[in-house]
């Protein structure tokens, strides 16, 4: 018997490309360092845009303006136990706050070419990093008022 109803993790991430590279971020996880975008779970009373802006400063010191939906995606863990619905926005950085601390976990941040983030596949927190910026450059782009906060 499960403790609570199943339900997916709401989660946000940020595809964000300057100069021909991508903002990602390298994290300690339970399987090692792995590779993932600025990425976290929606909190209570937060809009997905606020959320995602939250955690790109709080996992990368950069100040996010989303400028798009690039997609959502839904993917459950190869041991089954959780699934994630995850809200893909797009957008730039404007400005870091260096000297920040950033979140427990975090290693670094790291802008990759799109080479260097196929060739780090095998380390990536989920198949979503890549799926994320293929939709990126492909042209994938949706307005943000597809998604209705009230």
């Amino acid at each position: 018997m499960k403790d609570r109803p199943w339900k997916p993790n709401v989660t946000v991430a940020a595809v964000i490309e300057r100069d021909g590279r991508f903002l990602l971020v390298e994290e300690e996880t339970p399987e090692g360092l792995r590779f993932n975008q600025p990425a976290g779970h929606l909190e209570e009373g937060e809009s997905l845009l606020e959320a995602t802006v939250r955690e790109v400063l709080e996992e990368t010191a950069h100040r996010f303006v989303p400028e798009y939906l690039v997609g959502v995606y839904q993917w459950t863990r190869p041991q089954g136990d959780i699934t994630y619905l995850r809200f893909a926005y797009g957008g730039r950085v404007e400005g870091e706050e260096r000297g920040r601390a950033l979140d427990a976990g975090i290693v670094r941040a790291v802008w990759m070419t799109p080479d260097e983030v196929r060739a780090t596949a095998d380390r990536h927190r989920s198949p979503l990093i890549l799926q994320c910026i293929e939709d990126w450059l492909g042209g994938k782009r949706h307005p943000l008022s597809l998604v209705h906060h009230h």
